[in-house]
């Protein structure tokens, strides 16, 4: 069941997207060369408890997965895009993390992601990242009361197109309220006019995710990490967005990060 939120509810939504927002900066600061993946999950659980939130994550039991998921944050290095599985893993030179958080406060829920590359940079993958960031913003741009859901998933695959990338349509946006997954899947590629009409009180988390070579995935034997198949490099942009009667309200905007969601600035990619 597809369910309207109240301006009220919206509100309550929002209290939880600074949060998630907040806690992904910090992520993004802290992720340096000779870093553990397990610290930043450790530091996202200690924040997660200080606010009194609930990790979405911590009993995710979908049915591609090996049991409960058991942790807090996603964490998903090169050629891994989706549920990347914590682990002990100190950061490199180079690595492309994408890092994915869903949390409720109070009983309503957030999700967010973002991709970052840590230390020295190269430009194929900070191109990736922008394309992401770029999708993210066109779906943005149309999610507005009138439109229809098939508008947010074929702005995200021209920007896919535009900039020579491959989609995978298996894994997508979504509803989202009082749990994570609610009904609506928003495929990141698919035709415009077509699809459930917006409307005010719809709330959506957005999801753009590319890898560079392909649309094939391959899944880790832990049964979460997802892999492009060919082992390209890929990226991955999440906001949680409400359809408001003026227009899209991003819930999970990052402070300092996001400053500029109509596309005139672009978030940097790079943390060292």
């Amino acid at each position: 069941m597809i369910e309207h939120k109240s301006p009220k509810d919206i509100a309550r939504m929002h209290v939880t997207g600074q949060f998630v927002g907040q806690v992904l900066a910090e992520l993004g600061d802290l992720a340096a060369v000779g870093v553990n993946l397990l610290d930043l999950e450790h530091h996202a659980r200690r924040r997660i408890k200080e606010r009194g939130a609930e990790s979405c994550y911590w009993d995710y039991e979908p049915s591609f997965g090996k049991g409960p998921f058991r942790n807090v944050v996603c964490l998903s290095v090169n050629d891994a895009v989706l549920h990347g599985l914590p682990h002990s893993y100190k950061l490199r030179d180079g690595d492309l993390l994408s890092m994915d958080m869903a949390v409720r406060v109070d009983g309503w829920a957030a999700d967010s992601a973002r991709s970052v590359i840590v230390g020295t940079p190269a430009e194929e993958d900070l191109r990736l990242i922008e394309a992401t960031e770029v999708a993210l913003e066109a779906a943005i741009k149309v999610a507005r009361p009138g439109n229809k859901l098939g508008d947010i998933s074929a702005a995200i695959g021209a920007v896919a197109a535009e900039y020579g990338y491959p989609v995978n349509l298996e894994f997508g946006g979504h509803g989202i309220g009082r749990t994570m997954h609610e009904d609506l899947h928003i495929p990141n590629d698919g035709r415009a006019g077509r699809g459930w009409k917006l409307r005010p009180g719809l709330t959506i988390a957005i999801e753009p995710w590319f890898a560079a070579g392909t649309n094939k995935i391959v899944f880790d034997p832990d049964g979460w990490t997802i892999r492009s198949a060919d082992g390209s490099r890929t990226a991955h942009s999440e906001h949680t967005v409400a359809i408001t009667e003026t227009g899209p309200l991003v819930l999970t905007r990052r402070p300092q990060v996001d400053e500029a969601l109509d596309g005139q600035v672009k978030p940097s990619a790079t943390r060292r």
